[in-house]
């Protein structure tokens, strides 16, 4: 028989515990990084040995070491302790921050960069957060991780500016180190300990799934657009803040635009979210906020020696860019059958991550050889190759994940288990894995009938 929890009850205290330091574990790393976004270049230009190609790669480098080192750190924590490889990656990250914080020249930010993404925690956090929640709640934690990565990030690239002015780029850095240091205290002293460290295919990497991932053309688009989102992201970073200073906007006054241009490119989508999600419009609305970042870029070439026309393309891409950083993590879990999530979402990762380095380099490079006009007339080529790739992807099915956990259920029996959850109202998709004792559901929300469900499940308890 199996034994299994209502799927409308709450998360037990312990789980709330988990989710919340965990999430916070998140934010205090992700703060301190995205700090960096609006100040590095600024900075980073005026230090010994500095040209425009080593400030780019200096801003793009944690997304290498992120790239390459984020699996394996995901893969070491299923054979050891989940809380020593994460406290060994931020101590990494730490010894990374204070090397840059403690630099004279761009070497040596350069080098402590790279050993910040060194710290690539990320995998294995998430693994920690599925061994501490029932998987009835699991979607609902990492969604509160997700939301603290976005709070995070506004509040950072407000407060870069601010901080750099008083305390220079080697006090963001300290503070990076410091904020770090207190995620270490918080995993050893209020993460709860897992009772054991079990697979979760919704959340940790699978690699004997890497080929079913990898041959999905709508995964493929999916992973192509963070790449560029984030590759745009960085490119534009290594210049727009140079050109506000050069427009005569003082760097330590940059928050001033980067406040109302977040909170109100926000408040913006807000209704294209609706739409996409609440009436199903997610491909338009998509398509949508990728024309967006092309005409963003566009605008950038055109009015980028001009503050005002700054500030109003800055808004215009902002609204691009926070729409698709909301829906494509959406997507994924949309597109990717329920026991590959977690592989889909690793390869998504590296994906995001390798971006942000190539967007890096390659913006330093093209701004020292060509100028600012060339990094924008980039970023908008590659957002126009995104928008021709993604006007053939599938429609998206509105599905959500849903997992169940099986103790009990005789793999015969599996079979029957499965046809007669199909047969519940908004029940679309069930893959049973009893080597894990977890039955993976896709459901459509608007359908699914969560009393029939429960009476379901009661009937083989």
């Amino acid at each position: 028989m199996t034994q299994v929890q209502d799927i409308t009850s709450p998360m037990t205290a312990m789980e709330k515990r988990a989710t919340v330091s965990l999430a916070s574990i998140y934010a205090l790393r992700m703060l301190g990084l995205f700090m960096l976004l609006p100040v590095l270049s600024l900075f980073t230009e005026q230090m010994p040995g500095s040209t425009p190609k080593l400030v780019g790669l200096t801003m793009g480098i944690y997304g290498l070491t992120q790239a390459i080192l984020q699996i394996p750190f995901g893969l070491l924590s299923d054979r050891f302790s989940r809380k020593t490889v994460i406290v060994i990656g931020l101590v990494l990250f730490v010894a990374g921050s204070i090397w840059a914080a403690l630099a004279t020249d761009i070497y040596g930010v350069l080098i402590g960069r790279a050993l910040q993404g060194c710290g690539a925690i990320s995998a294995a956090v998430m693994a920690l957060l599925a061994d501490l929640t029932q998987e009835v709640h699991r979607t609902k934690a990492m969604a509160t991780i997700g939301a603290s990565i976005g709070v995070s990030f506004g509040v950072a690239i407000t407060l870069g500016p601010i901080i750099a002015h008083q305390f220079g780029i080697a006090g963001i850095f300290w503070m990076i180190a410091l904020l770090a240091a207190l995620a270490i205290l918080v995993i050893l002293f209020v993460v709860p300990n897992p009772e054991k460290i079990s697979t979760h295919r919704d959340a940790e990497y699978i690699p004997s799934e890497l080929s079913s991932v990898i041959t999905n053309p709508d995964l493929l688009r999916l992973n192509y657009g963070i790449f560029a989102l984030h590759l745009i992201l960085m490119a534009s970073f290594v210049v727009v803040p140079l050109l506000m200073r050069d427009a005569g906007l003082e760097g330590g006054s940059h928050w001033m635009v980067y406040l109302p241009v977040l909170v109100t490119s926000m408040a913006g989508i807000i209704p294209f979210v609706i739409i996409a999600e609440k009436k199903r419009k997610m491909k338009p609305v998509f398509l949508g906020a990728i024309a967006t970042l092309v005409v963003a870029n566009v605008g950038f070439v055109v009015l980028h020696g001009q503050l005002i026309g700054l500030i109003a393309c800055l808004w215009i891409f902002f609204c691009g860019f926070n729409l698709l950083e909301a829906t494509l993590p959406s997507l994924i879990s949309k597109t990717a059958p329920g026991d590959l999530k977690g592989t889909a979402m690793g390869i998504y990762s590296s994906g995001q991550f390798l971006g942000a380095f190539l967007g890096g380099a390659a913006g330093g490079w093209l701004y020292g050889e060509f100028g600012a006009v060339a990094v924008f007339l980039f970023s908008a080529g590659v957002a126009a190759s995104w928008a021709l790739i993604a006007l053939f992807m599938s429609p998206p099915r509105y599905w959500a994940n849903l997992l169940l956990p099986l103790q009990g259920v005789a793999a015969e029996r599996g079979s029957e288990f499965s046809k007669q959850l199909l047969a519940i109202a908004g029940v679309e998709e069930v893959r049973l894995h009893f080597e894990e004792r977890a039955a993976y559901l896709k459901v459509d929300s608007q359908r699914l009938d969560k009393d029939q469900l429960n009476q379901f499940l009661q009937q083989w308890r």
